[in-house]
């Protein structure tokens, strides 16, 4: 599946469950790492592992299967790396703290 179509079912999963303050920051022309991250973040460990559920659920529904995952256990920065899409899904004060659109400004960034 191309990046641009994985990135439209994150965000709507993410959407779909609420997430707040979605972004998208294309990294193509930066870096080697991926295509996409995208980027949000739940109000309560709960809610973050929820998003991350959805998105493995609607993905896996589409054939796709992530790479790797770290963070689910504690669930205050939960990484989901699908290859060309790294999914970032944060508590508001770790993402706060780590700031991954100042980090990546170099890439571009969309508000969803």
């Amino acid at each position: 599946m191309e990046a641009k179509a994985m990135v439209e079912i994150i965000v709507k999963a993410l959407e779909d469950k609420k997430a707040k303050d979605i972004n998208t920051i294309d990294i193509q022309e930066i870096s080697s790492l991926g295509d996409y991250f995208v980027v949000c973040n739940g109000t309560s460990t709960t809610h973050i592992k929820a998003l991350a559920d959805e998105v493995e659920f609607k993905l896996s529904e589409a054939g796709v299967s992530h790479f790797h995952k770290e963070g689910y256990d504690t669930a205050r920065w939960i990484l989901l790396d699908y290859g060309d899409v790294i999914v970032h899904i944060f508590h508001e004060e770790d993402r706060s703290f780590y700031n991954l659109e100042r980090l990546w400004r170099d890439g571009v960034l969309t508000h969803r």
